[in-house]
């Protein structure tokens, strides 16, 4: 009588480790009650999780998870940590489950443990730019700024702006194609095959993430889908405001700054205000209600922190145009610039990673459904 063909199964100490340093630890907790799987709205009934994953967490299978896309399709609702009856909190681990995926994704690798140790990294993060960026003013000959500053290029102009930030957005874009191509060979090594087509999935799954249907499905932490949508749009709002700009000024030769009541900078002033409410009400679910928000780590301090800098000195910028002198002007300008650079540097390994991970876990998910 033929037997099955063993698998080897080999645990991993140092994941184990590396987890509980990424706030995982109450992994060890759990005993496969399966109560989580019940209660999760979420999980496919032929495919529950998160019972499976965290006893994947308690081995150390870093690989198998890698490969796992009840990963990414967790939101992190934590209605299973309110329900869990050992407290062994799955939303917690499976968010720091995600951390390590981003990081053993990432290419190159250094950034993404640079990026995934913020807790202690972050003064290089935050301060390389900034001195990349005083360095290269000072080397350019762009560091004595007029005593009004009535537009930035006087700053700095915009060709330097260019110069950096074209490259750097080439570069994160290779970047992020290669991560999502592994990502995507991952999804594919194990579980049913993919039928139809890539474009034909991903089209429904833009429009979910769009409105984030799925978090109206969550119970416990359903308010934070209104943070995650403000977030989301004001980002999406700044980037088309980038690009309206750009086409104003070398398409149609509108002179810069423009004025406060023009449609784009109205667009992007209601973006950071999108972006400033998202930010507030993600923050204050973490503060005001953290048993059911999740815990929270570097990873995701790192990343607000970031996205509340750009925010800040943006709108301080715009107002020191007007109300101080051009030294401070012009340091507060150099500093958002910094600071959205920072924010571009760490796109591929930062929570904003979530964006690529997620589509394409929700993408794989509807590629493989049971017909």
């Amino acid at each position: 009588m033929a037997t099955a063909p063993a698998h080897l199964i080999a645990p991993s100490p140092e994941v184990r480790d590396e987890l509980r340093r990424r706030g995982g630890d109450t992994a060890q907790r759990c005993f496969q009650c399966a109560t989580c799987s019940a209660v999760c709205s979420l999980a496919p009934d032929e495919r529950p999780f998160p019972r499976r994953q965290m006893l994947m967490a308690q081995w150390g299978l870093i690989d198998r998870l890698a490969a796992d896309p009840a990963v990414w399709l967790c939101h992190q609702c934590n209605d299973c940590t309110v329900r869990c009856p050992r407290n062994a909190r799955p939303g917690d681990v499976l968010q720091a489950v995600r951390s390590m995926v981003v990081e053993r994704l990432a290419t190159p690798a250094w950034m993404g443990r640079l990026v995934g140790k913020a807790r202690s990294t972050w003064p290089v993060l935050l301060g390389t730019p900034i001195l990349f960026w005083v360095v290269l003013l000072g080397l350019t000959g762009h560091l004595a700024w007029p005593a009004h500053v009535t537009a930035f290029e006087q700053v700095v102009p915009h060709l330097l702006i260019y110069s950096v930030f074209l490259p750097v957005a080439t570069w994160v874009l290779a970047v992020t194609f290669l991560e999502g191509g592994r990502f995507w060979a991952f999804l594919g090594s194990s579980g049913p095959p993919r039928k139809g087509s890539f474009l034909g999935a991903l089209l429904p799954v833009l429009g979910e993430i769009g409105t984030h249907r799925r978090f109206a499905d969550c119970e416990a932490a359903r308010p934070r889908r209104t943070g995650h949508l403000l977030l989301m749009w004001g980002f999406v709002g700044a980037a088309v405001t980038s690009g309206l700009l750009v086409i104003a000024l070398y398409g149609f030769g509108s002179k810069m700054p423009l004025p406060l009541g023009h449609p784009f900078k109205i667009l992007g002033n209601v973006s950071a205000v999108l972006l400033v409410a998202g930010v507030t009400v993600l923050s204050w679910q973490r503060l005001a209600r953290p048993e059911v928000s999740g815990s929270t780590t570097a990873f995701d301090t790192f990343f607000l922190t970031v996205v509340l800098l750009v925010i800040a000195t943006g709108v301080l910028s715009e107002i020191a145009r007007f109300a101080l002198p051009g030294s401070m002007a012009g340091g507060i300008y150099v500093a958002h610039l910094s600071f959205v650079l920072t924010l571009f540097l760490t796109f591929p390994y930062s929570k904003f990673a979530h964006v690529l991970y997620r589509t394409l876990a929700m993408t794989h998910e509807r590629m493989t459904r049971a017909d």
